[in-house]
């Protein structure tokens, strides 16, 4: 039952009480602990004052105690101070002042599941079926009697009186239809002169209520009454209590007591010193932050020294580490609130004064002089400036290095330009305003100068690029191997870690003021460490808390970053050393992109080169010069192109397309020029060819016997030994002669400068071949059509085509098909595998050349042929012998050998009068026939045996032409 009572206060330990409560300074304030208000405050409470710390029944046995509370049942439910009636029967009458609080379960009472009472229920599980088997034999008599039933059923109908509203788990007057249905308006209303009347009402209302009341109050009497003897029972077991009592709380006194001495004894002491040694860490820690603070008030300072010197990653470094203290150690300090932001406004600011540094140093390192040897500017500067950019992860600074890349390729070519302007005295500046025109008016010497200059300097600017990149490429590769190796130590903790997380490790228990004693001890062990820590980290007010020197040194990182692993160190291919710290955030991927990029760079610098170089070739190019330039001077200028094309390929490691395209355009309009000009040249010889053999001069003979060396060139000419030998009559080629015509001795050097021409542009070769090619067959081609096809009768004048301008053609033909396998040769070791089938030009030409020299001979037979017919069809067998047409024919054929033993060599004019003397005995077999002369021994017989043998003998008779086999026999018919 809660009663009112006068609760004493909670308990308190006494002074030697450590465990539940510390020393405190009497003159600090407690805040005294409020008692439960009282139902009855007519009921002696006592004095606050004078409750004794620890209660104690025995000392308080006389007082007046709870236990002297007695008040009926109906005050206990109503208590007036209350504005509602409380659910909780318990609670409801401790007062407004009482908060109710959730109670913490205690750590001391264990949990009690189903399991704690498995062993009770299997004991009395026995016992609990004899019990069910007893109540089914013998059923529980009824012990209420007819009057407690009468009772039960007076009282239910008194219950009944009360409206059911009431009855009702929710009712609350406070509900506007509960309030209305309970206290009708209509028993209040004073209008209309019912007063009297409605007051009537009221309080029959009243009375009605109250009887309610008085219905409800009965019945828990009532209810009360029949559990009167439990009241009972309970009193009379208060004195047996109260000896308990008395009895436990001697023991606890005793027990007490003893507590006391043995905290006195064993516990003060410890416990002291451990708070002292607490109190020594804690003002340690105090110092250490006060030094700590003390370095970081430095930092704006520092980072302001720090950037006037251009020393831009100890500044981000310094910022860096600051912000890592403020973020870890000093979080929270009212002073640095704003010291953060602070931070990353600098932090922007050196962003941008590194990028307008880097856009310097580029501007500065790419426009100093040429001349000068030093190829990479201050490359401290720029490994600094690299490691600051990638620092904050500004990654477009390759960007501004390419732009002004640019700009200085640009500046390159103008700056040239007008040195070789003003260096020439002929050029009138004054009349031509614009460079690019003044430019123009150099003549070739003086441009190719130029270019050369041009190309020279390109040379140097890229060494120097590449130089730069080079320091560029190797800090970013720096980085990346940090990365790569922090990764790899990473791993390694990381597996030694859940190695020593496998270990079993003992945890402290024993807590005092919220810290665990054995951290106690081990912060007193490491208490000298942090000292020394803190007091390297912190430099004198007097000293710079940080430079550039030392960012990565123990006195600018905090506690957390002074475990971190040695900084390593590279170098730089000028030699300077690289010192990567931990503070790259850059990933693998990012790092690997930016060194491709840095790579690619370069190769960017080498298309610039070119492109400037394409873009003034074709300015100059725009009034036709270099289609104007002569072999030579082409070839040089090929020479130069390709020399500097080779020399950036050198140095960039990849060749650039743009110039060697231009090369190759130009090379292309050059060689049509230089074919035109020879298909030209050698048109207009073939029209003014009259075929005859001409002299050989000593100059062509030395070429041919060059060629006879397997080496195709043109020789150089020889001032004083050319005029004194005389020309040879025949052109000598690997011991056999040759006469030739003017046109063919010319063309032999025309295709040595196609040959040449290969050697000298080699990337011309294909057009070159197809180029000669067209040549030859041009030549075979016009030939044909001048000396077969007689064209050279109205070209050239001539009166007939005679059997020796065909030999001399013949010859012509033949020399120019013993140098095709040699050029053949020239072309296909200057062409590449997939270009091979081009040589098949050659092949068809040769054919070409062979069916004409073929042609050739056949015309001459035909020649002969045509002179058979037309005197042996007037042939009769008769005297005088040898006959005058055997006499005319052997006189043409001394005159057709005499006109080709000069020009043709012995093997072919026998296989020709062999030729022609089938024909003749064809004719002649013919004309016997008609005659019907044949071989009988007769007179007619007798007479064309003696012409024929005058015949034969003149024909062997002539030079070269002693052992060839005529088989006259066969003009004569077999007989049948």
């Amino acid at each position: 039952m809660a009663s009112s009572h006068s609760s004493s206060p909670v308990p308190q330990g006494s002074s030697s009480d450590v465990f539940f409560k510390k020393e405190v300074d009497p003159a600090k304030h407690i805040r005294p602990v409020q008692s439960l208000p009282d139902v009855c405050p007519k009921e002696p409470t006592g004095d606050s004052n004078s409750i004794c710390v620890a209660p104690s029944l025995v000392t308080d046995q006389h007082r007046w105690t709870i236990y002297h509370s007695k008040v009926n049942l109906p005050a206990a439910l109503n208590d007036p101070r209350l504005a509602k009636r409380e659910s909780d029967f318990f609670t409801k009458t401790w007062g407004l002042d009482f908060v109710d609080t959730e109670v913490i379960p205690s750590f001391y009472l264990p949990q009690i599941s189903k399991e704690h009472f498995t062993v009770y229920q299997q004991e009395i599980s026995q016992r609990e079926k004899i019990h069910e088997r007893c109540k089914n034999i013998c059923p529980p008599k009824d012990t209420f009697d007819r009057t407690l039933l009468h009772t039960h059923d007076k009282s239910r109908t008194d219950l009944e009186q009360v409206p059911k509203i009431f009855m009702k788990p929710d009712f609350a007057l406070d509900d506007s239809l509960t309030f209305n249905s309970v206290l009708p308006w209509s028993h209040f209303n004073t209008a209309g002169g019912k007063g009297n009347r409605d007051a009537a009402s009221s309080k029959l209302l009243q009375e009605k209520l109250s009887h309610y009341l008085d219905i409800v109050e009965v019945n828990i009497a009532h209810q009360i009454s029949l559990r009167s003897e439990a009241f009972f029972h309970a009193m009379t077991s208060q004195h047996e209590l109260q000896d308990y009592l008395k009895k436990t709380s001697q023991a606890v006194k005793m027990l007490r007591d003893k507590i006391a001495q043995i905290d006195k004894v064993m516990c003060e002491g410890s416990l002291h010193i451990l708070r002292l040694a607490l109190t020594r860490n804690n003002c340690v820690k105090v110092y250490n932050k006060l030094k700590l603070m003390a370095t970081v008030h430095q930092t704006q300072p520092t980072v302001q020294v720090l950037l006037s010197t251009s020393e831009f990653v100890g500044a981000l470094d310094l910022i860096a580490t600051t912000q890592e203290v403020l973020q870890q150690e000093l979080q929270g300090i009212h002073s640095f609130r704003h010291l953060g932001s602070q931070l990353c406004e600098l932090e922007k600011l050196i962003d941008k004064m590194m990028v307008a540094e880097f856009s310097t140093y580029s501007h500065s390192d790419l426009n100093r002089p040429l001349e000068d040897d030093c190829q990479i500017l201050e490359e401290e500067r720029l490994v600094s400036l690299v490691f600051g950019l990638l620092k904050q992860r500004k990654l477009s600074f390759l960007e501004i290095y390419s732009e002004e890349m640019i700009i200085t390729a640009k500046n390159i070519i103008k700056q040239c330009v007008i040195n070789k302007v003003s260096q020439i005295e002929e050029l009138d500046t004054d009349a031509v305003m614009k460079l690019a025109d003044q430019m123009r008016m150099l003549n070739f010497p003086q441009w190719f100068d130029l270019l050369t200059d041009i190309f020279s300097k390109f040379i140097v600017f890229l060494q120097r690029v590449k130089a730069t990149l080079n320091v560029i490429h190797s800090v970013v590769l720096s980085v990346l191997d940090k990365n790569q190796r922090t990764r790899e130590l990473e791993i390694s903790q990381q597996k030694n870690a859940a190695k020593d997380n496998s270990l079993d490790t003992e945890v402290a228990y024993l807590i005092h003021d919220g810290i665990f004693i054995s951290d106690a001890f081990s912060e007193s062990e490491l208490t000298p460490i942090a000292v020394d820590t803190a007091s390297q980290r912190n430099a004198s007010p007097n000293s710079e808390p940080c430079s550039s020197d030392s960012v990565s040194e123990p006195e600018c990182t905090t506690d957390s970053s002074s475990s971190k692993e040695q900084i390593p160190s590279s170098a730089t291919p000028g030699g300077v050393d690289i010192m990567v710290n931990e503070d790259m955030k850059l990933t693998d991927l990012e790092l690997g992109k930016l060194a491709n990029n840095t790579q690619e760079l370069l190769y960017s610098a080498s298309d610039i080169c070119h492109d400037r170089a394409v873009k003034f070739l074709m300015a100059r190019a725009k009034d036709g010069f270099l289609e104007k330039l002569n072999s030579t001077e082409f070839i040089t200028l090929s020479r130069l192109m390709e020399t500097f094309i080779f020399d950036t390929e050198q140095i960039c490691g990849r060749k650039s397309m743009s110039l060697l395209g231009a090369l190759q355009s130009q090379a292309s309009k050059f060689v049509n020029r230089f074919h035109e000009e020879r298909k030209t040249k050698l048109s207009l010889l073939l029209d003014n060819e009259r075929w005859k053999q001409a002299d050989v001069p000593a100059e062509f003979q030395d070429l041919v016997d060059s060629l006879s060396d397997g080496k195709i060139a043109l020789p150089e000419k020889k001032s004083g030994a050319t005029e004194e030998r005389k020309p040879a009559e025949v052109l000598i080629v690997e011991g056999q002669q040759y006469a030739v015509v003017g046109t063919v001795l010319l063309l032999i050097r025309i295709i040595l400068e196609y040959c040449q021409c290969v050697d000298n542009i080699p990337s011309v070769t294909t057009d070159m071949l197809t180029r000669l090619s067209d040549l030859l067959k041009y030549f075979n081609s016009r030939s044909c059509q001048l000396v077969l096809g007689a064209g050279a009768l109205q070209v050239v004048g001539l009166k007939t085509i005679t059997t020796k301008n065909l030999a001399l053609s013949s010859r012509c033909l033949q020399l120019i098909v013993h140098y095709i396998p040699v050029i053949r040769a020239h072309f296909e070791a200057r062409l590449q595998p997939k270009q091979y089938s081009m040589l098949r030009h050659f092949d068809h030409i040769t054919k070409d050349y062979h069916d004409h020299i073929a042609e050739i001979s056949a015309k001459l037979v035909a020649i002969m042929d045509n002179l058979f017919d037309k005197l042996l069809s007037k042939y009769e067998v008769k005297a005088p012998v040898p006959s005058t047409c055997f006499r005319n024919i052997c006189k043409q054929m001394a005159k057709m050998h005499e006109a080709m033993i000069d020009l043709l060599p012995e093997e072919q004019i026998q296989m020709l009068f062999l030729r022609i003397n089938a024909s003749y005995k064809l004719h002649l077999k013919k004309q016997l026939s008609h005659l019907n002369v044949i071989n009988d021994g007769g007179p007619q017989n007798g007479l064309v045996t003696a012409d024929v043998a005058f015949y034969t003998g003149n024909l062997q008779a002539l030079k070269g032409l002693k052992d060839l086999d005529l088989n006259m026999a066969e003009i004569w018919e077999q007989k049948r």
